[in-house]
């Protein structure tokens, strides 16, 4: 993609306030399609878009979810960089599969909470599961975020999913455990810090805590004497 139009397409994103990783997803799929014909994009055709949605689906057979990501993307940017009015590229519909949440036991979630890396990552790891939240909601955490007093006992979520603030509930377990965390890392601006403590521990420095914990949780046994969440 010649880089005007990849800093047009990125001012595009960043001005309608796109999350990270979507505007990183949505980048790579124009760029995929146009390294996949060795063209700029503003020289393909719907026709030349529609074989490459054929060959995400016919011969990388990616998932419905994955090609409907690499859709929107190309959309995005022929609508409202290049300024198409129509466009006849399409995905068929998938059909839509209901799967059961993998719940994982007691034991199970202890073993877990067992696992995991550091008193950081452990405590990150049971705020994530007591207070019901996303990982990505979780990292974005602040001190001020915590209502501790006994007549409230919440957690603010501020720009969660569909960027709405939300509450959720803080239990004593958890503000127990917050309490002896804040006491051995002192972490200051954020509650989960990242290496720089100015910036907060990230998505995918969290999802691998979580991947390492889960992994581990396998080889090793539970401690008896670790508390429920």
């Amino acid at each position: 993609m010649a880089k005007s139009l990849r800093t047009q397409f990125m001012n595009h994103m960043i001005l309608h306030r796109f999350s990270h990783y979507t505007i990183k997803n949505y980048m790579s799929a124009v760029e995929k399609l146009a390294k996949y014909h060795n063209k700029s994009p503003d020289k393909l055709t719907n026709g030349d878009i529609q074989n490459y949605l054929l060959y995400l689906i016919g011969e990388r057979k990616l998932t419905g979810g994955t090609c409907n990501v690499h859709m929107s993307g190309i959309l995005c940017f022929y609508k409202n960089i290049l300024q198409w009015d129509e466009t006849d590229f399409k995905l068929p519909p998938s059909p839509r599969i209901k799967k059961l949440p993998n719940i994982l036991s007691v034991e199970e979630v202890k073993r877990l909470f067992e696992c995991a890396a550091n008193l950081k990552h452990r405590v990150l790891l049971k705020t994530v599961y007591s207070a019901g939240l996303r990982i990505s909601e979780a990292v974005k955490l602040k001190p001020i975020h915590i209502e501790s007093d006994p007549s409230r006992m919440m957690i603010r979520i501020e720009q969660g999913k569909g960027k709405k603030d939300r509450y959720t509930v803080l239990s004593k377990y958890l503000l127990d455990e917050l309490r002896l965390y804040w006491q051995e890392y002192k972490p200051g601006k954020w509650i989960f810090p990242g290496q720089n403590k100015e910036n907060h521990i990230g998505f995918s420095g969290a999802r691998e805590a979580f991947l390492i914990a889960k992994k581990s949780r396998y080889r090793t046994r539970p401690r008896d004497a670790y508390p429920s969440a």
